[in-house]
């Protein structure tokens, strides 16, 4: 998101928020740490709201209109800001995703960004996502997988619907590359890759993938969609997102019997 002074209220619910947020703090004479000591948080956490750059959270909207009177002003404009779409989700998803401590995921139709090859990556982009240049869409997410090469990496704990391993994105010999990157990733002591089998018919997942966020304490869920996604910090909410991961991952595959899967899929890739 960005700075305070670049914030536009009328795209953004979350920069409706962030500026009603400052404007109604100055109406008051309150400096930013005055309104941090009246929420039981720091400056610096009431200027990332105020900038956009973190979203006020549904509890501390909620103690704002009980100080301040607001009669749920600010708790009401959290929540259209939870339900709408805004085009910076994405944008806050990856800058959650390069901090993250653990990261959790479903996927349901394609490969986790974090996994994919270039090539892989390349046959999706080219395939229908609505992008201007195809190169710097690959580029982008290439780039994503550093967080895979920090000293101190995430956790990965990624759960993959059979099916995906069996469509050749890109053709055989791309799909054959993917799957053996898959194998050698699952090596890895922060990954774990584990296949949801197809056997399994029905399941918590069957309507999309998603993924989940652990990042300096505090847990986001982001759901994919056409044309883009929805990210959610809603504790409640992110809560339920949680139990539908854990739901999926108790009927997959151990990680040795899903990397002997993952090797026969590509085996048998024509």
């Amino acid at each position: 998101m960005a700075r305070a002074d670049h914030l536009d209220p009328d795209s953004s619910h979350w920069h409706w928020l962030a500026v009603d947020l400052r404007v109604w703090r100055l109406e008051r004479n309150l400096s930013q740490a005055e309104l941090g000591a009246l929420l039981g948080v720091d400056i610096s956490t009431v200027s990332n709201w105020e900038s956009g750059s973190a979203k006020l959270p549904k509890g501390r909207a909620e103690a704002l209109d009980r100080i301040w009177k607001t009669r749920g002003h600010f708790a009401r404009l959290r929540n259209l800001a939870e339900s709408s779409h805004n085009p910076d989700w994405f944008d806050q998803y990856t800058r959650y995703e390069r901090k993250a401590e653990a990261i959790r995921a479903y996927s349901a139709l394609a490969l986790h960004g974090l996994l994919q090859t270039e090539e892989y990556t390349r046959a999706l982009v080219l395939s229908g996502e609505l992008v201007d240049d195809v190169d710097q869409a690959v580029e982008e997410r290439m780039a994503r997988q550093q967080v895979l090469a920090a000293p101190r990496p995430p956790e990965l704990w990624i759960l993959i619907k059979e099916s995906v391993l069996q469509d050749p994105i890109g053709g055989p010999d791309v799909m054959r590359v993917q799957l053996d990157h898959l194998i050698n990733l699952s090596h890895r002591p922060n990954i774990v890759i584990r296949v949801v089998p197809r056997s399994l018919g029905a399941h918590p997942g069957i309507d999309g993938s998603f993924t989940l966020l652990e990042c300096d304490g505090v847990d986001h869920s982001w759901s994919e969609a056409v044309g883009g996604g929805r990210l959610v910090s809603d504790p409640t909410k992110v809560r339920a997102c949680r139990v539908k991961y854990d739901r999926i991952g108790a009927d997959a595959l151990s990680r040795d019997c899903s990397r002997n899967l993952i090797a026969e899929v590509m085996e048998a890739m024509q």
